[in-house]
């Protein structure tokens, strides 16, 4: 089966099957990744260690979410 098959009998699902069948999809691709969790570790070490030498600063949450309103 092509991928083209496999979306074409996955529209005919009723939409709580499609539903389901999102759910295991997006839950298959939510795997720990070695590599990517050590590059968030660093990403926030270097944050952490810019922040203490004064290179950024904290902005306040409500600061933060006023952009969003």
């Amino acid at each position: 089966m092509t991928t083209t098959d496999i979306m074409k009998e996955a529209l005919t699902l009723r939409p709580f099957e499609k539903a389901q069948l999102i759910d295991k999809l997006i839950s298959s691709l939510d795997k720990p990744d070695k590599e990517i969790d050590e590059l968030w570790a660093n990403e926030s070490e270097d944050r952490i260690d810019a922040y203490d030498q004064g290179k950024i600063k904290a902005i306040p949450l409500e600061e933060v979410l006023q952009k969003f309103r």
